[in-house]
Parts: C-alpha cells; sequence; structure tokens
C-alpha cells in the first residue's frame, strides 16, 4: 500500500513539472527561512540556561530616583553586598566582582624575556565566592583555594594557552601575571570556558582581595553613593525564597543604613535568564538580544512558510480538476475518504520531503541574507544538532498537513458519478473553490505589500534620523580618546596637543569630553532658586573647553564662551534647561545660579542653542556644558581638507598618529569619524530595514511564483479559448489583458487592504521617535504602482506566449 502510495505520487509530481517546481521554490524558500530563524531564535534562548539552580540565582540591580526621572544601572555600590549577606535572610549563596576591559598582562617568563599583552579584554576581581555559585570545570588548581587571598589570579583555558604556550597546565600554576605593571599574583587555577551560550565570558579572575582597598580609594568602591555598572553582586537565593520579598527587604534594609540620602536607591533583582534580553540593564558590554526582534523574526518566518502553503493550496485546489477521475475511479473501486486523504498527505510529505532538502542547502545563503541577526558563534553547523532535527521533523510534518489537508479534502469530496460523466466543473464547489484561492492569493500579496510599506517608512525614517540638522556641526571632523587615569593625572594630553597643533591639515582642535552626539551619558542634578522658589532637575552634562564651541559650530545665543578652568567654575546651559526653568526668554537664565553641594554656586555665564545628543528618539532635554580641564582626555578635530579618501585626509591623520606614538608609545591609536558615529544610534532600526527588505523581496517572490503557477493553470485551462477568440480577430495585448485581468484585480484588492494596516503599523512605529519624518502619499502609492507592475510582468510571462501562439495548434483536436 505505502509502496504504491509513493509511486502515484512521484508520477503525479512528474507529470506536472511546472507545479511541482513551483511549490518547492515556494516551500523551500520559507522552509530554509524557518530554520535559519529557529537557529538564532533558540540560541538567543537558551543564554545562561545551564547553570545549576540557574532559576534561583538573581543579579542584583540599582534604580536610582533623581527629582525629574530615573536611571537604573546593572551594578551596586560596594558596602551594600556586605549588608545583603549580613543582614538579609533567605540567601544561599552570593558572590561580588568587578570587570574590567582593556588591562595590560605582562607575563614575565624569564629575567631577560618578558610578554606583554595590550589592551586584554574580559577580566574581573572575582571573590571567593564567584567559583562557588557558577560551576566551572577546573583543568588544574582548586576551587575552594584558588580565589582565596590577595595575589591570586585564575585563567581560562585560552588565556593559559596564549600565556603559556606548550606548557602542562599543572606546571601554569603558580607562575606570575603582572597587571598593569603594579599588581603582581599567581596563578592558582585554569578553568575550561563554558561551551554553551552564555554572557559570562570572561577570561581572567583576579581574587578580589586583591585589588580591594585599591577600588575603594580610586572607585569609590567604598561609599554608598557610588554605582558602577562595573560593581556586580549576583544571589542565590533559598529554595524557599520568593525573589519580591528578598528585593523589598533588601531596599528596606538598605534604606535604615541612611547613607545616601541625597540620592534615592531602590535595589531589585534580575533573573539569571533575563540579563541577555534586558537592554535596561547590561550584560557585560555584550550583545543585548531583543524579545522584540526574536518575535519579529519569527512572524517572518511564519508569513514566509504561509506564503508557500498559500501557493500549494492554490495550485493543488486549481488542479483539482484533473484528477477528478482518478478519484471516481478510486471511489468507484472501493477507496474510502480517508484512504484518499492519506494519499494525498502523503504526496504533500514527499514534496515538503523535497524542499526540505532544498531549503537546507539554502539554509548558508538565508544566513548571509539575515547576517545582522545572526550571533557571532552562530554557524551552519548548528543544524545538526539534535534540537535541530527535531524541529525539521516536526516542521515537516507541519507543513504537510497544512499545505496538503485542505486540498486533499476538497478532492476527495468529488462524486463518482459526477466526475466519471465530466460533470466537475457544474458542481457549486468548483465555484468556491476560486473563491478560496482568489481569498488566499489576496492574503498573499497583501502580506507581500504591506513588507514593501514598511520597508520604506523605516528606510526614510533611518534616512531622515541620519541625515537631519543635529544642531552641530559633524562633517569632517574626528574624535579619538587618550589614557586616562582619574586618580594620577599627567599632563600628556595637552602634550599632544600642542604636537597636533603644528600639522597643517587641521584646522582646529579641541581636547575636552565626548562629541555633541555620542552614546555615553552623564548626568547630574541642578538646583536653581527661582523667585525664592528651588527648582531641581536631572541635566545631561558635557565637558567642553573654550574651542568646543567654535569647532563644532553652537550658537551661543546669549552670555559668553567658558573660559579655561582645570576645576567646574561655570556652566553654560541650553535653552531646554531655560524653558524648564519657566523663563520666558531663555536669556534670562544667563547670571542666575547653580547651587551644588552645601556652599557652593556656580554662575551661568551663557545661553547655547539646543543640539541633539541623542538618537532621534529621544527629544532634547536640559543639558550643560562646562570646562574641567584635569579630566579632558578627548580629543575632538576638524580637518581642514575635505573628502575622507583625500590624501590630505590620509597624511593629516598619518601625522596625527606619529605624533600620538611620540607620546604614547605603548598605546595603540584609533580614531573614528563623527559622521560615521552618528549613524550608529540607529543599528537596530538598520537591522529591522535589512530584515524587512530581505522578507519583502522573499514575499513577492514567493507570491509571484504562485500567481504564475496559477496563469499557466488557467491560460492551459482557456488554451482552445484563446485560439477561438484569435481566429476571431482578438489581437495579442486584448488576449493578454483578458488573462490578466481577474489576478490584477486581486492585486489591487491586497493594496486595498494591506494600506491601511500598513498605515495603522508604521504610526504606531513612529510613535517611538520624537523627531519622525512622516507617512508620505507617495509611499503608499508606489508600492500599489510598483507591485501591479511585478504582478503583470509575472503574468505577461505565461500570457503573452499563450496569445502568441498559432490557434491551428490548439484547435486542429476539434
Amino acid at each position: 500500500m505505502l509502496r504504491n502510495y509513493f509511486l502515484i505520487a512521484v508520477r503525479n509530481l512528474w507529470r506536472n513539472k511546472a507545479f511541482s517546481l513551483i511549490n518547492i521554490l515556494g516551500l523551500s524558500i520559507g522552509i530554509s527561512a524557518a530554520l535559519v530563524i529557529f537557529l538564532v531564535v533558540q540560541y538567543d534562548f537558551s543564554f545562561d540556561r545551564f547553570h545549576k539552580d540557574g532559576d534561583r540565582i538573581y543579579r542584583v540591580v540599582s534604580d536610582m530616583h533623581f527629582p525629574d526621572q530615573e536611571f537604573k544601572n546593572s551594578g551596586v555600590c560596594g558596602p551594600l553586598t556586605g549588608m545583603i549577606r549580613n543582614q538579609v535572610p533567605g540567601i544561599e549563596e552570593s558572590t561580588a566582582f568587578w570587570t574590567i576591559d582593556n588591562i595590560q598582562v605582562d607575563i614575565p617568563s624569564s629575567v631577560k624575556e618578558k610578554k606583554t599583552f595590550k589592551k586584554q579584554p574580559k577580566v574581573m576581581y572575582a571573590d571567593e565566592h564567584f567559583f562557588r555559585m557558577f560551576n566551572y570545570q577546573w583543568l588544574a588548581g582548586s576551587p575552594r583555594e584558588a580565589p582565596n587571598g590577595p595575589g591570586k589570579t585564575v585563567l581560562t583555558e585560552s588565556r593559559a594557552r596564549a600565556y603559556f604556550p606548550g606548557s602542562d597546565y599543572s606546571k601554569i600554576i603558580g607562575q606570575t601575571v603582572i597587571y598593569n605593571d603594579t599588581i603582581q599574583t599567581t596563578v592558582t587555577g585554569i578553568v575550561k570556558e563554558f561551551d554553551q551560550p552564555t554572557d559570562f565570558i570572561f577570561k581572567e579572575f583576579i581574587s578580589l582581595a586583591t585589588y580591594k582597598s585599591s577600588l575603594e580609594a580610586r572607585n569609590g568602591y567604598g561609599q554608598w553613593g557610588s554605582i558602577s555598572s562595573s560593581s556586580q553582586f549576583f544571589i542565590k537565593l533559598a529554595k524557599n525564597s520568593k525573589a519580591a520579598e528578598i528585593a523589598k527587604l533588601i531596599t528596606k534594609t538598605r534604606a535604615a543604613q541612611k547613607k545616601d540620602d541625597y540620592l534615592k536607591t531602590d535595589n531589585d533583582l534580575q533573573p539569571l535568564s533575563d540579563i541577555h534580553f534586558n537592554a535596561t540593564y547590561d550584560a557585560f558590554e555584550q550583545r543585548i538580544a531583543s524579545k522584540k526582534v526574536l518575535f519579529g523574526l519569527i512572524a517572518v518566518a511564519t508569513f514566509l512558510l504561509l506564503l508557500g502553503c498559500i501557493n500549494f493550496i492554490n495550485l493543488t485546489t486549481a488542479q483539482s480538476s484533473k484528477r477528478a477521475r482518478e478519484i471516481g475511479i478510486r471511489k468507484t473501486m472501493g477507496s474510502s475518504a480517508w484512504q484518499l486523504i492519506m494519499q494525498f498527505l502523503g504526496e504533500t510529505f514527499l514534496l515538503t520531503l523535497l524542499a526540505t532538502f532544498i531549503s537546507i542547502l539554502l539554509a548558508p545563503w538565508i544566513m548571509k541574507l539575515f547576517s545582522g541577526f545572526i550571533p557571532e558563534g552562530l554557524t551552519f553547523a548548528a543544524l545538526v544538532q539534535p534540537k535541530m532535527l527535531v524541529f525539521v521533523l516536526a516542521l515537516i510534518i507541519l507543513v504537510s498537513i497544512l499545505s496538503g489537508l485542505y486540498p486533499s479534502i476538497i478532492v476527495t469530496k468529488f462524486q463518482p458519478a459526477v466526475v466519471l460523466k465530466n460533470l466537475t466543473f457544474n458542481q457549486r464547489g468548483q465555484s468556491r473553490k476560486a473563491w478560496m484561492r482568489k481569498i488566499l492569493t489576496v492574503s498573499q500579496f497583501a502580506i507581500a505589500q504591506f513588507f514593501i510599506i514598511a520597508t520604506l517608512v523605516v528606510g526614510q525614517q533611518i534616512r531622515y534620523s541620519v541625515n537631519m540638522d543635529m544642531g552641530f556641526q559633524k562633517e569632517a571632523i574626528i574624535n579619538f580618546s587618550t589614557p586616562l587615569d582619574f586618580y594620577k593625572l599627567d599632563h600628556k594630553a595637552a602634550e599632544l596637543q600642542e604636537k597636533l597643533k603644528g600639522i597643517p591639515g587641521i584646522h582646529k582642535i579641541s581636547l575636552a569630553g565626548d562629541a555633541p552626539a555620542s552614546n555615553g551619558t552623564m548626568m547630574t542634578t541642578f538646583k536653581l532658586n527661582k523667585d525664592g522658589k528651588d527648582i531641581e532637575t536631572t541635566v545631561e552634562l558635557k565637558y567642553a573647553d573654550t574651542a568646543y564651541i567654535n569647532l563644532y559650530g553652537l550658537k551661543v545665543l546669549a552670555g559668553r564662551n567658558l573660559r579655561q578652568s582645570d576645576t567646574t567654575t561655570e556652566y553654560l546651559v541650553n535653552e531646554a534647561y531655560a524653558r524648564f526653568l519657566g523663563y520666558r526668554h531663555p536669556a534670562d537664565v544667563v547670571g542666575k545660579y547653580i547651587e551644588q553641594g552645601k556652599n557652593q554656586r556656580i554662575p551661568i555665564v551663557g545661553l547655547v542653542s539646543d543640539f541633539h545628543t541623542h538618537s532621534t528618539q529621544a527629544a532634547m532635554g536640559p543639558l550643560a556644558l562646562t570646562c574641567q580641564a584635569n579630566y579632558h582626555n578627548r580629543f575632538n578635530i576638524l580637518l581642514s581638507a575635505k573628502g575622507k579618501n583625500t590624501d590630505g585626509w590620509k597624511n593629516t591623520i598619518a601625522s596625527i598618529e606619529k605624533s600620538w606614538k611620540q607620546i604614547y608609545p605603548d598605546q595603540d591609536f584609533s580614531y573614528e569619524f563623527l559622521d560615521d558615529a552618528i549613524p550608529k544610534f540607529y543599528t537596530q532600526e538598520q537591522q529591522t530595514a535589512r530584515l524587512l527588505n530581505w522578507s519583502a523581496g522573499l514575499a513577492v517572490l514567493i507570491s509571484c511564483l504562485g500567481l504564475l503557477g496559477l496563469i499557466i493553470f488557467t491560460t492551459t485551462q482557456r488554451i482552445k479559448e484563446i485560439g477561438v477568440r484569435k481566429v476571431l480577430g482578438a489581437t495579442i495585448p486584448q488576449i493578454v489583458s483578458l488573462l490578466s485581468w481577474d489576478s490584477l484585480k486581486l492585486v489591487i484588492v491586497a493594496f486595498l487592504l494591506a494600506s491601511p494596516l500598513a498605515w495603522w503599523a508604521m504610526h504606531s512605529w513612529l510613535q517611538n521617535y520624537t523627531y519622525r519624518t512622516g507617512l508620505n502619499w507617495w509611499i503608499f502609492a508606489s508600492t500599489g504602482l510598483g507591485m501591479f507592475m511585478i504582478a503583470f510582468l509575472t503574468l505577461s510571462i505565461q500570457t503573452v506566449r499563450s496569445a502568441s501562439d498559432n490557434p491551428v495548434n490548439s484547435l486542429r483536436s476539434e
């Protein structure tokens, strides 16, 4: 029986090669997209799921409450860790660590030779509890002894091989590793990196006791009001403890300390499984996955699969009349409806199997299309993992049922007495099937046009955001930072500035802080007395020197520019701050005083025009600029020549690098053009645009394949009608119009359905941006016209050919 079903299925697929090919291509595109997207989704959702008791592990995070807004930080202040351990019950284990990047490592292999590794990333200062909470595999050393006490370090396998190539792990134990020329440690353990997806990709673990005193002195680690994202604290709850209750208890216990009255801070618990997805708190500077994006990818895969299934249903029901006699004979010979359904589902399964095989071949290509969403470390080899094989099998079964069930039920309802008399087309069911095909075709093109409209709107918003006037000069400016140690100030940056002044290709130099628009944000609280009333608010702070305003073309609307100073002695504020204070004329804010600290009053010496400091999603808020030269380590350089690829700029930058090496011989030189940095604000939007581009393209391709299949079937059914019309004098354009119009009407109906849905969806999306483009009519008009032309060209492939055939060939049998 099964062999018979298989042979019949192969014969039918071979007999209808064109339709089989269209079905296979449509399904294979959808299935390959589903495979790749499943890889991405299951990879991201598997992050840090392997830790023992991971459901009880939480990160303690900080919610800081300023007068008019809140800030969330993934770190905690140093004293909080001891308070929680000593005073908060219901916690089974806890660990504190301090993360650090770009640390210099020296390996004194012998008296005469020393290996130096610059800017080593992913290093932490971990306490003795770290390896009790997170279960690393130990290759040498002991988790009980390794991190205890000062002057100890644990290396991962990759760092051990890099620092001590060719050495046995047992011989590496006891070797010396020196950090930043001053911190001497002994290797007491070697661990294997986690081989499953994780955000814990640290490579070296220095005992926290080694550096704790320095942390307290240099980074405010011992102060209640000092919160840094580098200071991490994880806890494992006892089995009967509840996270919400522990979080409330932590906040209550902290409030009783009364150590930070000037800043109200609450602490919350973030589940370990949430770290990879929650952009509110960082994931150790790793890639944050967006659940919205992942669900968007799932929606794309679902739509593409659905489009392929619609093609199959449309073409199968359209061809059902060809198999009417076969069904009639089978029923007459005693076949049951269930047997016939299984026959057709078997054919669908075979076709889906072929499509799946092709989709696996297409998967690497699809991975390139979705490269913006493919995490590092995720390769095509992941397709052979057990979870993937189970998913592929489930997908084959699901697609086979979804595609084949409805057509098989329709076909098996044919009545033997009717089909054997060749009266199938007289049945009402044929009309119902035609309407079902029209509904499915309209659905296909509505989805495709929705994608196209969304693509155009997102692309327009990105172009608007990148090219809009941000309120400052952004062309021909490069930025780079010098090494800065807040607790060991030197004059090397100022020395470099003097050298750069002699380079002819440099038009202007500013040694200050970040550019007007940057990813970094520094906030402070301003309090100003206006009409006897204290007005307090959070203000974004930018560090500038006297050249900063002029270099970036910022407009001083009232007052004067900043004067050079080593400490904060005056402020420039923007119009938004003046408006917040309630001044009818913003210039009136000049001359007022900002109250900071107990007896410190700092004057406002000027008013600067508003400018964007972040993406267009955020409104321009209160901002202040001040000069604090002791902490200026960011060079802002306006180049003289124009054109990034000109020899003038190349020579100027080469001269800057030469001067850099003279001052910082051990440091690498790296720079960035400001107009290249600004588009990075819109990385997620650009990824969304790429996703929509490819989704729209694939949706249009699948839809047009289905439309081509339907027109091939229609022209085949009407071949004699075409011949008669040509004999009676019909022209080729008339016949093409006759054959195409029914299908083109469906495309128009799909546009009328897709447009309001797309308008509503994109209007809602644009509300996320304070400064946004409009939903222009031409987006919808070009989408409708473009889709109409694509559909017409697709139909013309077959209709022109059919209309051009000699009518004698189709009428000779009459």
